[in-house]
């Protein structure tokens, strides 16, 4: 059977990153946000999984685009995009922050980066953010300028990643905080550089500012990486499974709410705040969520991939549903993160999982993160 490949022109696009990955034996690529990213290298996830764990790789997430609001009104348009109160956010701070619609449902979870007081970036998941806040912008008349702007992330993650990033740029990189940033220099130029990433395995994120200097810094990380078993990855399933961290597009959707979500404490629910969606919201908050994210542990061999939705079963009535699932080495059981309805949420509660190969497992409700061996 012929191989087949992806595509790539300017509607599916490529990053700075793309001919190292593919030299160093990506094994496919998804598409998000219009943007091509590593999903695996020539080890298997198992492997991937526990070398992020003790070690530290270099990802290609240029996918993650930048929305950019600068001018008089970006504090206002950025405001209305999100219920997180960004009123006392800080220049240099990261903030993750649901976006949602009139209605309250989930429309992306960004990270929003304070550049200055008058500028912000977006760091979107995969949806046309770019659209709808030009949108937002144009139809209430704001003084604001919204862009893409020419910005690749590139993320080191995994336990040796400060390590790595001291031997490129000094190690006063080792104080930068949690989910704050700082402005590093590479050969002359600078680059925003945070204590971030989509891994419970510690890490940066650095937003290469232009197309023509990715390579320069990929290179410099990875030629800086000996002895630290440096290597090529992606964001692993069963580590982001297994940590709870939630996907936009799988775990939800604009169906969804954030406090479905388990983000209700980066929700400003008093009615002090305004934003697109606060009546909406409000109201769910006062009868509460009837779903919630949960995560699931199942038994039997390893599951298959988790295509869509599987439900979940109680007593012969659908309860719930699956939305990503693979098999833990650590667990040596299925790990999922699920979508529960209110009344059978609670950690421990057994349920029965309809898998997508028409196999039936028994499986217990856990919290997150998985706590385990």
């Amino acid at each position: 059977m012929a191989q087949m490949k992806l595509q790539v022109s300017r509607r599916q696009r490529a990053t700075p990153y793309t001919s190292r990955v593919e030299a160093l034996g990506v094994s496919g690529f998804s598409v998000v946000n219009h943007t091509i990213l590593p999903k695996g290298f020539e080890r298997s996830v198992e492997e991937d999984y526990w070398h992020l764990k003790n070690h530290v790789q270099l990802w290609d997430v240029g996918c993650q685009r930048q929305v950019e609001l600068r001018g008089a009104d970006a504090a206002r348009l950025a405001q209305l995009m999100t219920p997180r109160d960004l009123r006392q956010a800080e220049i240099g701070q990261c903030l993750y922050a649901p976006m949602i619609d009139a209605d309250a449902g989930m429309l992306n979870d960004p990270v929003i980066l304070k550049l200055a007081e008058d500028r912000f970036w977006f760091s979107i998941a995969d949806a046309d953010m770019l659209l709808w806040a030009k949108g937002l912008a144009l139809g209430m008349g704001l003084d604001v300028t919204v862009d893409e702007a020419d910005v690749w992330p590139l993320a080191v993650q995994g336990p040796r990643s400060d390590d790595l990033m001291a031997r490129v740029f000094g190690e006063s990189v080792r104080a930068i905080r949690f989910f704050r940033f700082d402005r590093l220099e590479l050969n002359g130029r600078e680059i925003v550089t945070a204590r971030s990433g989509f891994s419970r395995q510690g890490g940066f994120e650095l937003y290469v500012d232009g197309f023509d200097f990715g390579a320069e810094v990929w290179d410099a990380l990875w030629q800086a990486g000996d002895g630290l078993e440096l290597s090529a990855g992606c964001p692993n399933l069963i580590e982001r499974i297994e940590g709870g961290l939630l996907s936009y597009g799988n775990e939800m959707t604009r169906d969804n709410n954030p406090l479905e979500c388990g983000l209700e404490r980066y929700c400003q629910l008093d009615g002090s705040l305004d934003y697109i969606g606060m009546p909406a919201l409000r109201r769910i908050a006062e009868r509460g969520p009837d779903r919630m994210i949960r995560g699931l542990i199942f038994d039997g061999d390893a599951c298959p991939a988790c295509q869509r939705p599987w439900p979940l079963m109680i007593d012969g009535t659908q309860m719930g549903y699956v939305t990503s699932a693979i098999w833990s080495p650590r667990f040596q059981r299925n790990v999922a993160l699920a979508m529960i309805e209110r009344e059978h949420w609670q950690h421990g509660t057994a349920v029965e999982v309809h898998c997508e190969d028409g196999r039936e497992r028994g499986g217990v409700i856990t919290e997150l993160p998985m706590e385990g061996p």
